[in-house]
């Protein structure tokens, strides 16, 4: 489709959506939105959101029912500001970045508890929890390293699941689809809720053979062809149990298995023929005890991971790697008086691994934490919190954090600053460091990495003009310093350079100096009903990014996210028919591989439809399109996106 005609169709939709909401946000029932006084957990302090200070984002059970998503990371996608470059749909792989991170300065929790694989930051999508399990998402945008440590730089994606979260329901939910390409999709997700014991769980399945892919071979005008097929597979299940003494217990376990065409996921090599396996099993234990002040809760998580993957099979190029994280929070909350709390807390964790091309290696890490939150009147809201950490990456590090807010009326004016790291990750330190004669263009890493910091300012407004409809803009600043990225560099400039071909060039891991990034980020949320049977709900976010850096380094990951991205959702229920659309669109920079002879486009934008019909309160069918215009794209250079995508569905619900 052509770029001018499909710009200035959303144009055109986006201003049809703005006059229709301001008609009936004046005509309509008034039901007041509760986006700015959810309680948020990530915060450690659990504040309503509209006294953090922060530009945070909670996303309910209900509103995740209304977003068109194929996966648990498409469905962050469609959040304001949150950028997926996806390698494939249907959540095979994707590197999530907020606010013009790396993907791998985004802190990815599951239930308070850090999920970050630590071989590579390309493996944090791989979420072990399905759709059908959430309570809700949490969304904390910006620095967050004062409250959970390294990795939270561009923010906090905190997924809370049945039984972790508030819900108090019991329900049982089934769906199943069934679309081209011999797709198979298919979810299921229970919760038990009772006075003594809660049980939970969720399952997820999504299979195809894949698109028919057609490629140039270079110097050559015959075609060559391949399916990006895809074989994931999820299971979760949650207890718990309430004792005396106002003590709770809960655990989780779940299992996380994909086998997936990884063609030019990581490399524009005209030899990549790419497979990989991936298993994730993640147990975690809390134990939480309530007082009418107080709240102590301990936390233990335990990440196994696997992989294998075949760079080609024309050619021995299997490359194995296992993974284990065991992590130890402690905290303590202890309400003072009705103006001021305070949370201390401690961590403590180890890393390590096992790989066939970076070697066995192992961290051990530790931290303390507090926190205080301060209600000096009716108006302001003032907290604070420090962090220091050890770790034997990059021994100590200081990390503070204040953030404040003050509400007017409709308005609420808020600001932080704070201070963040990121260690670099296996891959980054050691990637091919065991592969003899490595050939040119691959990724190597430097086991010298120094550790990224950063400093991170915002000031934003939310303004409500009506009770059903919430206004939200926000600037920031980051300034970093040491950020890792892979740099073109040649074999003389590297000094492990054992493995290499002389006068060659390399990606290589590199502390980059003074990279600066300034955003703004604009959000619109309404929702509001004629009804119970009759909704309308649209959320739109729009975000600037403009990342630079004084040497002017040519590097991979500091240019690639979106320099303009729009998500927006729209979503109206009427009578028996469910009605939805969401979209993006991306502006970033043009990037050739012409190994490949593929280009990445400077914009795309790309819409999904869903048509819903309830047969009965319990039963509804559903056709679904996904990439509505049939756009040709890419998220990553090499490995193109799936094309207008059919399915329909058959859904079953049912809650006490």
């Amino acid at each position: 489709m052509d770029l001018g005609r499909s710009t200035c169709i959303s144009q055109i939709g986006l201003l049809i959506g703005f006059i229709v909401l301001i008609e009936i946000s004046t005509g309509w029932s008034q039901v007041p939105l509760e986006i700015d006084t959810i309680v948020v957990q990530s915060t450690r302090l659990p504040l309503p959101q509209n006294e953090t200070g922060r530009n945070i984002t909670v996303a309910r059970s209900d509103l995740i029912a209304n977003i068109v998503s194929t996966s648990l990371d498409d469905l962050l996608q469609h959040l304001p500001g949150v950028e997926v470059q996806s390698r494939n749909a249907f959540g095979v792989q994707g590197d999530i970045s907020l606010r013009g991170s790396t993907f791998t300065q985004v802190l990815i929790l599951v239930n308070g508890m850090k999920l970050n694989d630590p071989l590579t930051g390309h493996f944090n999508s791989y979420i072990p929890v399905s759709d059908m399990e959430i309570d809700r998402i949490e969304v904390l945008r910006g620095t967050a390293s004062a409250l959970y440590g390294a990795d939270a730089v561009g923010g906090v994606i905190n997924i809370i699941t049945k039984g972790f979260g508030s819900t108090n329901q019991s329900s049982l939910s089934s769906e199943i689809s069934y679309g081209e390409n011999r797709l198979v999709k298919a979810q299921n997700g229970f919760s038990l809720n009772r006075e003594k014991y809660f049980l939970s769980g969720g399952f997820s399945l999504s299979k195809s053979k894949g698109e028919l892919i057609e490629e140039k071979i270079i110097g050559n005008t015959e075609l060559e062809e391949y399916r990006n097929f895809f074989d994931l597979k999820n299971f979760g299940l949650s207890f718990g149990t309430r004792f005396k003494n106002n003590w709770q217990m809960s655990a989780r376990t779940s299992y996380d298995d994909r086998h997936f065409s990884a063609r030019y996921f990581y490399t524009t090599s005209p030899f990549d023929k790419s497979i990989e396996t991936t298993q994730n099993w993640w147990n975690q234990l809390a134990l939480q005890k309530n007082t009418e002040h107080t709240q102590t809760s301990i936390n233990l998580a335990h990440r196994y991971g696997t992989d294998e993957f075949v760079f080609s099979p024309d050619f021995p190029s299997t490359n194995t790697h296992s993974t284990n994280f065991w992590n130890l929070n402690i905290n303590h909350r202890q309400n003072i008086n009705r103006s001021l709390s305070l949370n201390i807390g401690t961590q403590v964790d180890h890393r390590s691994i096992e790989s066939s091309d970076r070697g066995n290696h192992s961290d051990f890490h530790t931290g303390i934490h507090a926190m205080a939150a301060w209600q000096p009147g009716s108006q302001w809201n003032l907290n604070g919190s420090f962090r220091l950490d050890y770790d034997q990456n990059y021994k100590v590090e200081f990390t503070p954090q204040f953030n404040a807010s003050y509400r007017a009326g409709a308005f609420n004016l808020r600001g932080s600053v704070g201070r963040s790291i990121r260690a670099a990750d296996y891959t980054e330190r050691y990637v091919s460091y065991l592969l003899p004669n490595l050939t040119p263009g691959r990724s190597l890493g430097n086991p010298d990495l120094r550790a990224e910091e950063s400093w991170s300012e915002e000031l934003g407004l939310d303004y409500r003009p009506t009770p059903t409809w919430l206004l939200k803009a926000t600037s920031f600043l980051r300034q970093s310093s040491n950020l890792i990225d892979y740099v073109p560099t040649n074999t003389s400039q590297i000094p492990n350079n054992q493995n290499l071909q002389p006068g060659e060039t390399y990606f290589y891991a590199s502390n980059i100096t003074d990279v600066n990034t300034f955003g703004l980020e604009f959000e619109s949320w309404f929702h509001t009903s004629w009804n119970e049977r009759t909704q309308l709900r649209w959320i739109m976010g729009y975000t600037y990014l403009n990342t630079s850096n004084d040497e002017d380094v040519i590097s991979v990951y500091v240019s690639s996210h979106a320099k303009h991205l729009i998500n927006t959702m729209l979503s109206f229920k009427f009578g028996k028919l469910d009605i939805a659309l969401n979209g993006i669109y991306k502006n970033r920079s043009e990037r050739l591989a012409s190994s490949l002879d593929v280009q990445l486009n400077p914009n795309y934008q790309v819409w999904n439809f869903r048509l819903g019909v309830n047969i009965t309160d319990q039963l509804s069918l559903n056709l679904t399109t996904h990439n509505l215009l049939d756009e040709d794209y890419q998220d990553i250079l090499g490995a193109p996106m799936p094309g207008r995508w059919l399915m329909g569905g058959i859904r079953f619900s049912f809650s006490e």
